[in-house]
């Protein structure tokens, strides 16, 4: 249960702290003395966004901070536990907001994110705000309310997750064949060009060596044509060099005893003609094993043309960047075969997910429709007791494909003077209605979640009378098993209150300042009195307010 809410420099309250009690606490006061403005303060500290426009003073920060008995709160204490905040039965919360309309919140004095502070705060209080109301026309509050009778809140919710993960999983199939198809335009044109190079089937720098070989072939005749003029210089022809030498040699042999020098001469001369003789052998052996090999030549040539088409059609200059493109190419025809398995891969995925939501959903309808009629009887049994004898409420469920929440379209029909003619519940009840059908609703919702809090910013507009009194049942009736706080300006339901807080402004330095007053015993009877007949207190408002405290 909410035990304090302290407020500090929030709209026009300076400070202000409010202790809260078990049972009905209801909180009065003139229109714009700050009522909802407690109710706002509340919110932002529960999780709702907030700016710098709520400070009052903005040099100087605002603070909302509350007090929480967990004892019987289960589900909250697991929550903190789970994120080892947990700090005995009480739980302090707190919302601190700067002039630059930053704000810091905490759990238990530890900084927490706001997505953190709501999930916590969902498990501890229900607060309906002003306009609320209106949400009972919206189709997921309504479907929302049935799964939670249905006790179908948290595996919905896991679904939705599933769903979320299904319709990725479809995009990116989608994707994956689209780029299937853009792909297969050029796959057969790559293959071509794959197999082409393939086909080829060049080596490392071989155009380059194929160069150089060809050169070799193309000069092999001018190469032996050379040689063999070699060989007629030195050793076949009329007079050859060896020949003349070995002439001039047996003459330089008669005379080298004679001198030392021309000893050395002719010995020289004879190494020089040993050398020739072996040069002229060697020329003749390599004359002997070369032979112009036209076939060769024209295998090579032919090769090489196709090297430099492909070179040429790829745009490289080199064997090895022609082998890289060639890589590159089978690379992409691989991510081709790679895609296919992605689309398989995805196909399943996207089918065992599709089965599983299908197969949920399903639950879901018949869990739901299980719901229906106990939620109508259940619903026009409390519309009885809020005065309202004639109306009805009716369940209209449409299937559809499984969508985010299942197949269900769900829709609250309304029939207000029993005409047996539902409408959508939007369009036919009005505000008074819509108010109490709320209320109605709430509190069998209520039961089910066990929310230990709840809050109600005007939830009797539109209604007086007979019917305000039965709201005031009703409330107080809610108040045993849950704690129960309302803003009302009905007396009838203030008369019920266990706890009547009174919301009045004060001026104080020139500012006005709200200001909330515990009303006990006779206040209480005077602030009932007025409710009933405005500022002048009368002898039969005090009687008739005195009779419906202890009534």
């Amino acid at each position: 249960m909410l035990k304090k809410l302290f407020i500090q420099n929030f709209a026009i309250i300076d400070r202000l702290e409010i202790d809260f009690t078990n049972g009905l606490s209801v909180i009065t006061g003139e229109t714009g003395a700050g009522k909802s403005i407690l109710l706002g303060a509340l919110g932002m500290v529960l999780g709702e966004r907030a700016d710098s426009s709520v400070i009052r003073q903005k040099e100087t920060k605002c603070i909302i901070e509350v007090a929480f008995e967990i004892k019987k709160a289960l589900n909250a204490q697991e929550w903190l536990k789970r994120e080892d905040l947990y700090d005995g039965e009480e739980l302090i919360l707190r919302r601190e907001i700067g002039s630059n309309g930053k704000s810091r919140s905490f759990i238990n004095d530890i900084p927490y994110g706001l997505a953190q502070m709501r999930d916590l705060t969902s498990q501890l209080v229900d607060l309906h705000q002003q306009f609320d109301t209106l949400e009972i026309g919206n189709r997921d509050f309504q479907r929302e309310t049935i799964d939670a009778l249905s006790h179908l809140t948290e595996e919905v919710a896991e679904y939705h997750q599933t769903y979320l993960s299904y319709t990725k999983l479809e995009k990116e199939l989608e994707a994956f064949k689209e780029q299937q198809e853009q792909h297969s335009k050029e796959q057969d044109y790559i293959q071509f060009l794959v197999d082409e190079l393939s086909q080829v089937a060049f080596r490392e720098d071989e155009l380059e060596t194929l160069e150089q070989e060809l050169k070799w072939l193309n000069n092999t005749g001018s190469v032996i044509q050379t040689l063999q003029e070699g060989i007629q210089v030195l050793k076949d022809g009329e007079m050859p060099v060896v020949q003349q030498l070995k002439q001039l040699l047996s003459k330089m042999h008669s005379y080298k005893d004679l001198s030392v020098t021309i000893q050395q001469l002719t010995d020289r001369l004879e190494s020089s003609c040993i050398e020739l003789n072996d040069l002229a052998s060697e020329l003749r052996q390599l004359e002997n094993s070369l032979s112009v090999d036209e076939e060769k030549i024209q295998l090579l040539t032919e090769r090489l043309a196709e090297g430099y088409r492909l070179q040429k059609k790829h745009q490289v200059r080199t064997t090895n960047e022609l082998l890289a493109v060639q890589k590159e190419l089978e690379s992409k025809l691989e991510n081709f075969s790679n895609l296919h398995l992605q689309i398989e891969h995805k196909e399943a995925e996207v089918l065992q997910l599709k089965q599983e939501l299908h197969k949920k959903a399903d639950w879901f309808h018949s869990k739901r429709k299980e719901q229906c009629s106990p939620f109508e009887k259940q619903i026009n049994e409390r519309l009885i007791q809020v005065g309202m004898p004639n109306a009805q409420i009716k369940i209209e469920m449409q299937e559809t494909h499984p969508g985010p929440y299942g197949k269900d379209n769900i829709h609250f029909l309304f029939d207000a003077n029993k005409s047996n003619r539902f409408d959508p519940i939007e369009k036919v009840a009005s505000g008074g209605e819509l108010s109490r059908l709320m209320l109605c609703i709430k509190s069998l919702v209520a039961s089910v979640l066990e929310l230990p809090t709840m809050i109600f910013d005007e939830i009797d507009t539109g209604i007086s009378g007979e019917a305000a009194l039965q709201v005031g049942i009703l409330l107080k009736s809610l108040s045993q098993n849950h704690q129960v706080i309302t803003i009302t300006h009905l007396p009838q339901i203030a008369a019920k209150a266990n706890t009547h807080f009174h919301v009045y402004k004060e001026e104080e330095g020139g500012h006005l300042n709200t200001r909330v007053q515990v009303l006990q015993n006779e206040k209480k009877i005077e602030a009932i009195a007025r409710m009933l007949s405005g500022d002048k207190l009368t002898t039969s408002s005090l009687i008739t307010a005195k009779e419906m405290i202890t009534g």
